[in-house]
């Protein structure tokens, strides 16, 4: 379709920035090299420009915001909703199917081609569904804050004045509503052979695919998982090994996907990660190439708070006039209307969104913990997660998350139906999934958020609607249910309330008292005490008070950045009176809704033919919310309380749990305080509550065992079975190990640099940043702490970037994690800098990274949780607990490097105290040197130079 160029483009300069300088191509097509303030006199000249990322852009040139410029990724955003794109010049031409641009130059070139791309696809695309309001929707954003890209979009849209329509941006009314499927069919017991498993994967690769060996051999272990089950409580678990470049993902799908097509019911897919979460999707394209079948067989599950609320969306359209928000929430309608299934952290929702135009636009989409009123919602029949939930439950494949799970059986079970087969992908991170999801704390925060589920909105701007909202409508004029109701909320006024966090460090005051009622009982009635003062005023923030008064007593004295943390025992002298204050006033509140709840129940039964189905629906779900957001947390918190009162144990003495007492500090301002309760094994209740229950169970990974226990494979195995929970399940466990395919020996190369100062970060940045220059790019930089992170990214970045070599940082820029890892993904010559979470499940093959960096060996952090479990879980071998740790770190760092037969990779570690015995955890045959850093920098740069 041929469009006049001048309704295309915009008449303005192309920008693209590094770090303090830029290059930038004149409406003219003059090409100019300038430096930050150069090229901020330069624009006074022209309109603004074009260019990608505005923010981060301006933060690299420490210019002001960029008013009015022409972001690209804006119109990609509005013409291609819920593609993906890295947000970088580079990563959009990829994203396009265009050349990559060789430097800024012709990355600047690029931009208007790109831009006239865009119009032309969103042209071609006018008599679409998806296109049918998009001219309305651009003319609303333009009146509501002059959006640039408006006069372009309404051209290429072939559209004049717009014809009054309804609101494109109520798009609920264009969803389709969700249909129960109806009650699961009992799913048969049909096993999967190691034949059959073979001959699906086969299927699978195609006939041209290239024979890998021991990923057949894999499929074929994996099997096993999928007999039938024998016993109850006794589920088949198969510990699967896979070394890097094995095809696991494949290998297991063969297995699951046969298994479920074959009995009826699906098999559950669970990583630790977003990441891995949208690879496995990714690669089921494979299995299922036709969109259509895919969407049918596979379903992606997580926790409602990483949906797109349409109630949310909803109610936020009251401020759609706003400048600020005119713009980002038309990009979420368009988006809407293109996702798959609304999932706006790590699925489809472009996150640099929120990067342009502030987390304040988009996260008040998602749903708030505890916050969904579920059937009693308007939207409910077109709501993302409801339809997901009953997609799954017909689905064949279903990819979530080991939260998600962790979480459902933690709460009794949740809205999905139990599944009898998991796959545990990443499964040496289910030790600290199970960890998080079975632990307890009577926290300011989590104390707090109860009483705003209950009470809703108290002030500010939440749309929490409380419990009475919640459940009125179910409730009417019934006094048997309005009593308990208004009993429950009475008593939820003993949890904090707004502004608890100021109040947590105050000083209380005695409580008021008439000075005529103290002179007539002078000498009967003493003053109360200051504790008493402050149980009368709440007692919920008296027990916190209590609790960071002994926190600061004991603990160690450090800067005020960092989170403090003590023993429970001995208890302060506020302590007790304070906590038995708590657990009465929690125990008014149970009982009140434990009685409402059982009469909600009650309505089922006693109007069995007076209730419709919706209501009856309505019913259940209100109950079930109950037991979960307010019984649940509160029968824990009872328990921890009701603790207190033992006698504290002897030292050494092995128990259930943990407890501990902390104080939260975010950026040296406390935030948080409260008892904290942790399993010492919680691999315990994961095999109670997930793994019992199941018939077969997968647990792979390519890090289960402890490579330091090389020579001693019984007890690597027998190590594995502990961190999995595999050792608390009656049957045995198959194991399976299949080998990396890669030569290592010749692919790779590894040094631990002897003579920089870890404790210096002036040394580590300098030696980071020399590396990184060797490399040309494409390194990743770990970091144990995110302080000497941010100091070595401004001590690094002016250097690299001189050289052409941009640096990002996790906590330095405005982009999320997943944002970043795109980034690095799309810009082979990029540098990134990270702590923990880039360290696991980032997969990034070929040139992008090729070198890897730690400042330091990663040892646990010292707390009292792992105190106790390095005493207790150690099997008398305190030290060597901490090493399988270390180890098993630097182990899932290496795999990030090789994850093609043809990459190529350097690993250093700038840590010359590092023992010998952690670096057992590289994979057999890396060559391993200790030597200076000169030499390690001439041969990584000679190294990574090969062909």
């Amino acid at each position: 379709m041929s469009l006049p160029p001048r309704l295309l483009l915009p008449d303005a300069p192309a920008l693209v920035a590094g770090h303090g300088r830029a290059t930038l191509l004149t409406p003219d097509g003059e090409l100019l090299a300038l430096s930050a303030a150069e090229l901020h006199r330069a624009l006074a000249d022209f309109p603004p420009p074009l260019l990608v990322h505005a923010p981060a852009t301006a933060r690299r040139l420490d210019l002001p915001p960029f008013e009015g410029a022409f972001d690209l990724l804006d119109l990609f955003a509005f013409c291609l909703p819920a593609r993906p794109a890295a947000p970088t010049p580079r990563g959009l031409a990829m994203a396009l199917d265009l050349e990559p641009p060789r430097d800024d130059a012709a990355a600047a070139a690029l931009l208007p081609e790109m831009a006239t791309i865009l119009l032309r696809r969103l042209a071609g695309g006018r008599g679409t569904p998806l296109n049918r309001d998009a001219g309305l929707l651009a003319a609303q954003m333009q009146k509501a804050a002059g959006w640039p890209w408006a006069e372009a979009v309404l051209a290429a849209l072939g559209a004049g004045e717009p014809k009054p329509s309804l609101d494109p941006l109520k798009v609920w009314r264009r969803l389709p509503d969700w249909e129960d499927p109806g009650p699961a069919q009992p799913p048969a017991s049909f096993d999967v052979s190691p034949t059959e498993a073979r001959t699906r994967l086969g299927e699978i690769l195609g006939e041209d695919a290239e024979q890998r060996p021991q990923q057949a051999d894999y499929a074929s272990a994996a099997a096993g998982a999928f007999a039938p089950r024998e016993d109850r409580g006794a589920p088949h678990v198969v510990l699967a090994e896979a070394g890097t470049g094995t095809g696991k993902t494949l290998g297991y799908i063969a297995p699951a996907s046969l298994w479920a097509e074959r009995n009826g019911a699906p098999v559950w897919i669970s990583t630790f990660t977003r990441n891995l979460q949208r690879q496995i999707d990714q690669e089921l394209g494979r299995l299922y190439p036709e969109p259509e079948e895919r969407r049918r067989r596979v379903v992606v599950r997580k926790g409602r708070e990483n949906y797109l609320c349409l109630l949310n969306l909803e109610e936020m359209l009251g401020q759609a006039g706003h400048p600020d928000l005119a713009v980002p929430l038309g990009l979420v309608a368009r988006w809407a209307l293109a996702t798959r299934d609304g999932d706006l952290m790590g699925g489809d929702f472009p996150g640099w969104i929120a990067e342009l135009h502030g987390p304040q636009a988009i996260w008040p989409l998602a749903d708030r913990r505890g916050e969904c009123i579920r059937s009693a919602c308007p939207r409910y029949k077109q709501c993302f997660v409801e339809h997901s939930i009953r997609r799954a439950r017909t689905a064949s494949l279903v990819v979530a998350n080991h939260a998600l799970v962790m979480v459902q059986a933690a709460l009794g079970g949740g809205e999905d139906t139990r599944p009898l087969r998991y796959v545990f992908d990443e499964g040496h991170h289910l030790f600290d999934a199970a960890d998080a999801a079975f632990s307890a704390a009577i926290t300011g925060a989590e104390t707090a958020e109860l009483r705003r589920w209950l009470l809703g909105a108290e002030g500010g701007r939440s749309r929490a609607r409380g419990l009475r909202r919640r459940i009125e409508e179910l409730a009417g004029d019934i006094p048997d249910l309005l009593a308990p109701m208004e009993a429950a909320l009475q008593a939820a006024r003993a949890l904090p309330g707004l502004g608890w966090v100021t109040r947590l460090s105050e000083e209380p005051r005695p409580a008021r008292h008439d000075p005529l009622q103290e002179e007539g009982d002078a000498g009967e009635r003493p003053a109360p005490t200051l504790a008493a003062a402050e149980r009368m005023a709440n007692p919920a923030e008296a027990f916190l008070r209590a609790v960071r008064r002994q926190v600061l007593a004991r603990a160690p004295e450090e800067e005020g950045l960092y989170d403090l943390e003590c023993d429970l025992h001995p208890l302060g002298e506020d302590i007790p009176e304070a906590a038995e204050a708590l657990e009465r006033a929690l125990k008014r509140l149970e009982e009140p809704l434990v009685l409402l709840r059982d009469r909600l129940m009650a309505r089922l039964e006693d109007e069995v033919e007076e209730l419709e189905t919706g209501d009856r629906i309505r019913i259940e779900t209100a109950a079930k919310g109950l037991e979960r957001r307010a019984l649940i947390p509160l029968r824990a918190w009872q328990a921890m309380l009701r603790a207190l009162r033992a006698p504290p144990p002897t030292p050494g003495e092995r128990r259930e749990f943990v407890d501990w007492l902390a104080l939260t500090r975010r950026e040296g301002r406390e935030v948080d305080a409260g008892m904290h309760r942790h399993w010492l094994d919680p691999t315990t209740p994961f095999a109670l509550s997930v793994a019992a229950p199941a018939h077969g169970m997968l647990i792979t990974s390519a890090t289960l065992r402890d490579s330091g226990l090389a020579e001693e494979p019984e007890a690597a195995w027998a190590a594995a079975e502990a961190r999995t929970g595999a050792s608390h399940l009656p049957a045995p466990a198959i194991r399976a190990a299949v080998p990396s395919p890669f030569d290592y020996a010749a692919r790779t190369r590894a040094f631990v640099v002897t003579d920089v100062d870890k404790l210096r970060g002036g040394q580590v940045a300098a030696a980071m940043q020399a590396l990184f220059l060797a490399s040309g790019g494409g390194a990743l930089g770990l970091f144990t702490a995110i302080r000497r992170l941010r100091e070595s990214f401004r001590r690094m970045a002016p250097a690299l970037e001189a050289a052409g070599i941009p640096l990002y940082a996790q906590h330095v820029d405005a982009m999320d994690n997943a944002t970043l890892v795109d980034v690095f993904r799309a810009e082979e010559d990029a540098c990134l800098l990270g702590t923990d979470a880039m360290r696991d499940g980032v997969d990034v093959p070929g040139r992008s990274l090729r070198l890897l960096v730690f400042d330091r060996v990663p040892w646990p952090r010292p707390s009292i949780l792992h105190r106790e479990r390095r005493i207790h879980l150690s099997g008398g071998e305190p030290k060597g607990y901490d090493d399988a740790l270390a180890r098993h770190r630097l182990r899932q760092a290496f795999g990030r490097l090789i994850r093609r037969a043809d990459d190529r990779g350097v690993f250093v570690l700038l840590d010359r105290s590092c023992p010998s015995r952690l670096l057992a955890g590289l994979p057999e045959g890396v060559p391993l040197r200790r030597c200076g850093l000169a030499e390690a920098v001439a041969e990584t740069r000679a190294f990574l130079a090969e062909p």
